[in-house]
């Protein structure tokens, strides 16, 4: 069972890196990269290569606002907590001298 696991961890790697070398560079011509993406990236060159790296440049812009977003919302919500954790301790104290009131 052991040497099975690891052929097949192996085995995937090397099998990964193969698909790459065939696949070619993105934005070099038709069916490379995942298909012909428009007459653009089906042409090749440079104009393909531009295209890819513009595509590039809006997903990462795209992740980094996301990751701003997910960032500002824990933030806030850590604001939030806070607040209420502050109230809660003000109830309990309420609560604790109405009870010592009634004590007394």
């Amino acid at each position: 069972m052991q040497s099975l696991r690891k052929t097949t961890t192996w085995m995937i790697p090397s099998g990964m890196r193969i698909a790459r070398m065939i696949a070619g560079e993105a934005g070099s011509g038709a069916g490379k990269g995942g298909g012909g993406g428009g007459s653009i990236r089906s042409a090749g060159g440079s104009f393909g290569k531009m295209e890819v790296a513009h595509e590039e440049e809006y997903f990462y812009k795209q992740r980094q606002e996301q990751l701003a977003m997910l960032k500002k919302q824990a933030i806030n919500q850590e604001d939030f907590h806070t607040e209420s954790i502050k109230h809660h301790e003000e109830a309990i104290a309420r609560h604790k001298k109405a009870i010592e009131a009634l004590k007394k």
